[in-house]
């Protein structure tokens, strides 16, 4: 590996893998989640969750790209060839959550342009679903939408672009510049945010323990599913990182930085959403879980109600929060696609530009049908589908090929041992080898009969109430698609031989 195909610096790796982590969905996810949760209990589950599974699992993906030397695809041909679909399997599930990741990014670039003039006006749900998505019926894909394909261009010229120029000139460099001014404009709202009339309400909501929540089984596999979305674990994102690090770095120390980091910014996220809610319910004179909301509701629908509530310098504050989530958006794409850039690079033995070329082009035309003016129901379905039956059955299968069939478990904790200067050991393996595996499993279970029981029971009906068919051509299928896919391509010929520097030390 050249010099040019490694971290410039310890702390660069660190920016991109923390900047993978911090995206779009954990400004919103885990403030909702611990206030459905218990509030400030949940913290219990919480924290217990990232010590026995959100860890232990980054230092494993992180050894496993640090000793194979390669993407997840190529990692995975290293540890087993007959492993190697479950790299393919990652890497199209990253694959199709770039597809529309680009899309909810190429919105907040236009909402930070909106809030100059608060153009969303007083309703901004007519504003976002009518005026600005142009929202058909679910099925309908409609013409594209100005509004949203031009930003999206935009989004995609940043993220190929800086792919283009490699890890140290393109990747790490962008992540030096995005993720501190990410935290900047952040903090800064943050304060903005509590120092609100109103705000110590919507603290209070978030923070007041309910300590009856964390006796609820379900509080706690709420705990681990947030640990595990929102580390990027089951991605390729972290195994392909961590194949640039130089031989000599620290794995473990790297994963608990990570972990911890990434933790942390999603702490500050709950303090400035829920202080910024405090505000909006005393100004509207209901309880702070009357206008608590997630997903893309808080940031396109609520966060405009409450700027446009703000009593001076609304725009600018408005502007600060859109760029935020641009920013955040953007060092998760550019993660994320690295993933199949780098696995099409190896597996066809092409340049860096043309593996950009291919597979961020493929990425970006796909991305087209999500700005059409169906494209919100493609992409809500999409989303839960492929995070739901896709990286979470992944990462179940990730832990138990490992751990239970392929036994790599002690291999893997001699490498990062060799090299850290914190040791895992038995607990490391018990966290891996029964704890993620037993919670993973019910989750999948658990998911698997909701879903199955929405489907045919007619009083229910499925997710977001979508038909039958188009949750069966554009929910179920997405994931079907990406695991076929993903097997697609392992049995397809190496045009550089994988066993190279196979099972060598970093």
């Amino acid at each position: 590996m050249s010099m040019r195909e490694q971290w410039g610096t310890r702390a660069g790796f660190i920016l991109a893998a923390v900047g993978s982590a911090i995206g779009l969905g954990n400004i919103w996810r885990f403030p909702a989640t611990a206030f459905e949760n218990g509030g400030g209990a949940f913290f219990i589950p919480y924290l217990f969750a990232l010590l026995t599974a959100g860890i232990p699992l980054l230092i494993m993906e992180f050894t496993i790209g640090h000793k194979y030397r390669g993407s997840a695809p190529l990692s995975y041909a290293r540890m087993n060839p007959k492993s190697e679909w479950i790299g393919w399997w990652m890497v199209l599930v990253a694959f199709v959550i770039s597809t529309y990741y680009a899309v909810i990014i190429g919105w907040a670039i236009s909402y930070s342009i909106f809030s100059f003039n608060l153009q969303w006006g007083q309703d901004t749900e007519t504003f976002l679903f009518q005026d600005f998505l142009q929202a058909a019926d679910p099925g309908q894909v409609g013409g594209l939408v100005p509004g949203i394909l031009i930003p999206l261009i935009i989004v995609w010229a940043v993220t190929l672009g800086v792919i283009y120029r490699g890890v140290k000139k393109g990747i790490e460099l962008a992540n030096r510049i995005f993720i501190p001014t990410l935290c900047i404009i952040f903090i800064i709202i943050v304060i903005r945010a509590v120092t609100l009339p109103g705000a110590a309400q919507g603290l209070q909501a978030f923070f007041e323990p309910d300590f009856s929540a964390i006796m609820n089984g379900d509080v706690w596999v709420a705990a681990y599913g947030q640990i595990f979305f929102s580390l990027s674990i089951a991605f390729a994102i972290m195994i392909t990182y961590s194949s640039y690090l130089p031989k000599t770095s620290d794995i473990t120390n790297n994963a608990f930085i990570t972990g911890f980091s990434n933790s942390s910014f999603e702490l500050l996220a709950g303090i400035g959403i829920f202080g910024a809610l405090g505000f909006m319910a005393t100004q509207s004179g209901v309880p702070v879980e009357d206008v608590a909301s997630d997903g893309i509701g808080l940031a396109f629908v609520v966060i405009p109600q409450i700027i446009n509530q703000f009593p001076v310098l609304s725009g600018l504050f408005g502007f600060l929060f859109f760029a935020s989530l641009t920013l955040a958006g953007l060092s998760s794409l550019i993660s994320i696609t690295e993933t199949y850039v780098k696995g099409l690079s190896e597996k066809l033995n092409i340049s860096r530009g043309k593996a950009v070329l291919f597979g961020g082009g493929a990425a970006a035309l796909i991305s087209l049908l999500y700005a059409t003016r169906g494209g919100l129901h493609f992409l809500d379905a999409a989303d839960y589908f492929i995070n739901q039956f896709g990286v979470a059955l992944l990462g179940l299968v990730e832990v138990v090929t490992i751990a239970w069939f392929m036994r790599r478990l002690g291999v893997l904790q001699d490498h990062a041992n060799s090299i850290s200067d914190i040791r895992v050991g038995g607990l490391w393996k018990l966290c891996l080898g029964l704890i993620t595996p037993i919670v993973l499993g019910y989750m999948m279970f658990d998911l698997f009969r909701q879903n199955l029981m929405k489907q045919f029971d007619t009083e229910t009906g499925n997710y977001s109430g979508f038909p039958d068919m188009f949750i069966l051509t554009n929910g179920w299928s997405v994931p079907a698609a990406a695991l076929i896919i993903g097997v697609i391509l392992a049995l397809i010929r190496w045009r550089r031989n994988p066993e190279t520097e196979a099972d060598k030390g970093a």
